[in-house]
């Protein structure tokens, strides 16, 4: 037992335990509940600072990280790990549980005394800008984070609205006190291209941040306003002196000097735009046109509390409650706005759209939150999934294709198949798409499916991705054959027979990579050969057949298609026996293993999402006990309200879905099914307050850590035999009540008429 790291994490900040009672939790604010450093430790990578749900701003610390050497650099993508003791600055663009790192952008230096243009060196603040903090002074809450920088004896406080970051520093020492503006300032992965500021007046500065990165072009306008007059400003190009009142280069920078002696507070209004200066004031007017930092402070947690009480839970425990909002919290941090206020937005052909009739998005991790994030936000959050599908389909008409993993204007292509088509697959059967968008949507579907790149070339003639010809041949192969089943099934839906035929046989692909030999999907070269040596455990990046996973976790990625799976394995007795054994083999991994495989229950692996699925699979053998003890397991091992509290990467709101998902007693199998299958509820009630005015209540009588099996279910008080619930009786609002008990049910979810 490593006792250290228990005081560690008891001792935190915020991480103390809610010791309300059951009653005064009913007066405790849903925000209270919510811990944004939960996940900020090890390989959770998410986002702390302060914004707004699905806001433009993500205002926080930027940190330096370590080398990339053994990965230790990986676990700063979002610019923020809990273990670090030190912060450069403060930028208004991060990412939230990513694999790969970038933004950080528009780097703001609350500083005194001699000035510093290049940030500090690891653990040594005399090099140059930035400070070291004590955890103590450190706070984060929705909407807010405070911090007091050492170096600079300043208390900075930090909140934001959607396309406005507002900063409040009060500087304890104000010698050359100063706001240093460093738009050279990159992490790891992005690079400036060119950058720019200059001076309107004496509050007022405007400018643009170009840079390449995992995001190829990115564009960002910015105007800065500050609450008291600057006395004197400095600009530099790559740390050298300029004259007038602007700069224009790779590396610009300026530092903005004030007397703080004669008044030592300062409030910062940053406005972003993806479209021009002009824009950037213009959201400043429209979204913070005061300067009362308290008023934006309340109001970005007031916007937080309504977000969050889409779904009010009760329960036993507050740790549970922390968890669950803390995981709305993450979910609800991306996809990020990318227009302005007047819904202007630039494209990823990098023209200006005009007054969009939609909310322009991006940060769309596709590939991660196809799998329950939508499916989950299809019922608390169907106007935000009718604007993805916007900002999808006009991605399409800009780059000729549905996007993979769109960032800031540019397509990243990270991850394998085609999520997009999966997630308009969902929102096409849960009516959220226009009729007059419907065959356009279609269309978008069917041609990105039929291009002859990155594998479809392949596929197209009906056949299988040779391993020869391309790396992850399995992986691609099949995300492909998900993504293909939705095209089907919409295809059917608009009377499109043929195509209807066609993408269900290309659905049904993936068994051509089943090896009777080892038992596992593998790979097969142009010969028709299947991969030998074969070891079902390994997984190597770029030279393994599988996208962050091995043949353990691949041989159950068929969530389109589970009866056909259990068919191809050889029946129900064999997959049962297959499934169980997924749970009880070492969890061994060959050296080299990317770390993404993570939180493993045998090779069941948590901490990344092919396996997300799986443990509801019992639900289709008749087993749904199985189901109950596993995912109960999961949610006590892999979340916690810790810092290194996450299994594995958040991926933008994945990671958190699969828990809020499961808390509420379900989860999504098939993504475009419509059909939410039963785990183990972990609240006592939930009340989704939908959109559309209806309210879907669930209950658990008698539920417990020890009754964790349901024993029936009553839905709008009739006996429901079913393991599953339809996405349109829940629309529809009602009740559904799960009755809990130590054991087993001997009869419910046992016939194959219950089933999904």
């Amino acid at each position: 037992m490593n006792i250290s790291k228990i005081v560690k994490n008891c001792l935190a900040a915020g991480f103390m335990t809610l010791s309300a009672s059951h009653a005064d939790a009913q007066t405790h604010a849903l925000t209270s509940y919510v811990n944004p450093f939960i996940g900020s430790e090890e390989h959770g990578h998410v986002f702390v600072g302060a914004n707004v749900p699905f806001g433009a701003v993500q205002l926080g610390p930027t940190q330096i990280g370590r080398s990339w050497d053994e990965f230790k650099g990986w676990d700063w993508c979002s610019g923020y790990n809990y273990i670090s003791r030190e912060i450069l600055g403060f930028t208004h663009t991060h990412l939230s549980g990513t694999g790969i790192g970038d933004l950080n952008d528009l780097m703001i230096v609350p500083a005194n005394g001699p000035l510093q243009l290049r940030p500090m060196q690891f653990e040594k603040p005399e090099t140059g800008y930035g400070s070291l903090f004590s955890k103590q002074s450190e706070q984060c809450h929705p909407g807010f984070y405070q911090v007091h920088l050492d170096k600079y004896d300043v208390d900075a406080k930090l909140t934001a609205t959607e396309r406005v970051g507002i900063h409040q520093y009060h500087y304890k020492k104000t010698d050359n006190a100063h706001i240093l503006v460093d738009l050279g300032f990159a992490m790891n992965w992005d690079s400036p291209v060119r950058t720019f500021i200059q001076q309107v007046n004496d509050s007022t500065f405007t400018g643009y941040r170009f840079s390449t990165g995992w995001s190829k072009d990115q564009r960002l306008y910015f105007a800065i306003r500050t609450s008291q007059p600057i006395l004197k400003a400095e600009f530099y190009s790559d740390s050298v002196l300029q004259n007038g009142r602007k700069v224009e280069s790779k590396r610009a920078s300026a530092a903005l000097f004030f007397d703080a002696g004669r008044n030592p507070d300062m409030t910062l209004k940053v406005a972003l735009s993806p479209v021009s200066e002009e824009n950037a004031l213009a959201n400043m007017a429209a979204e913070a046109p005061s300067g009362n930092f308290e008023a934006y402070r309340i109001k970005a947690d007031q916007v937080w509390e309504k977000s969050l009480g889409a779904i009010q839970v009760e329960g036993r425990n507050d740790t549970d409650k922390q968890l669950f909002y803390t995981a709305l919290y993450h979910m609800f941090l991306g996809p990020t706005l990318f227009n302005d206020a007047n819904n202007d937005y630039r494209g990823t052909d990098k023209q200006v759209y005009k007054s969009a009739p939609f909310k322009n998005l991006t940060t769309m991790s596709l590939w991660d939150i196809y799998r329950g994030w939508g499916p989950f936000m299809s019922i608390v959050k169907p106007g935000l999934v009718k604007d993805i599908a916007g900002s999808m389909l006009a991605i399409h008409q800009q780059q000729g294709r549905l996007p993979v993993w769109p960032l800031v204007g540019s397509e990243t292509d990270c991850m394998v198949g085609s999520p997009a088509i999966i997630i308009l697959a969902d929102a096409f059967g849960k009516g959220l798409i226009p009729a007059g968008q419907r065959e356009q949507v279609y269309e978008a579907m069917k041609h990105t499916a039929q291009r002859d790149s990155m594998g479809l070339q392949y596929l197209n003639k009906l056949s299988y991705i040779p391993a020869d010809k391309m790396h992850e041949s399995v992986a691609w192969a099949m995300e492909y054959a998900i993504a293909d089943a939705g095209i089907a099934k919409v295809a059917a839906t608009l009377g499109k027979k043929a195509d209807a035929a066609y993408f269900t046989k290309r659905s049904q692909l993936y068994k051509l990579y089943y090896d009777k030999q080892t038992g596992f999907f593998n790979g097969r070269f142009e010969n028709g050969q299947s991969r030998r040596p074969f070891d079902p455990f390994y997984s190597v990046p770029v030279t393994s057949d599988y996208t962050e996973g091995n043949a353990w976790q691949y041989l159950f990625l068929v969530p389109q298609d589970v009866h056909g799976l259990i068919g191809l394995l050889g029946g129900e007795k064999t997959f049962k026996s297959r499934l169980d054994s997924l749970f009880t083999v070492s969890s061994e991994l060959r050296e080299g293993t990317a770390p993404d495989i993570s939180g493993l229950i045998g090779q069941y692996a948590h901490g990344n999402e092919p396996s997300h699925h799986i443990t509801y699979l019992y639900n289709y053998l008749g087993e749904p006990w199985k189901t109950a003890d596993l995912v109960r397991e999961v949610m006590q091992k892999f979340y916690k309200p810790t810092p290194n509290g996450l299994s594995g990467n958040e991926d933008v709101g994945q990671m958190s879905a699969w828990y809020a998902f499961s808390a509420l007693g379900m989860y999504s199998v098939n993504p475009m099914e419509g059909k939410y299958v039963f785990g183990s509820p972990l609240f006592d009630s939930a009340a989704l307050k939908l959109e559309n005015g209806k309210t879907f209540t669930i209950r658990s009588k008698d539920n417990s850590a020890q009754n964790r099996y349901i024993q029936k279910v009553e839905f709008n008080g009739k006996p429901y035999p079913f393991t599953y619930i339809r996405h349109s009786d829940v629309m529809a609002g009602g009740e559904l009540v799960f009755y809990m008990g130590a054991t087993p049910g001997k009869t419910y979810g046992v016939s194959a008429a219950s089933r999904p």
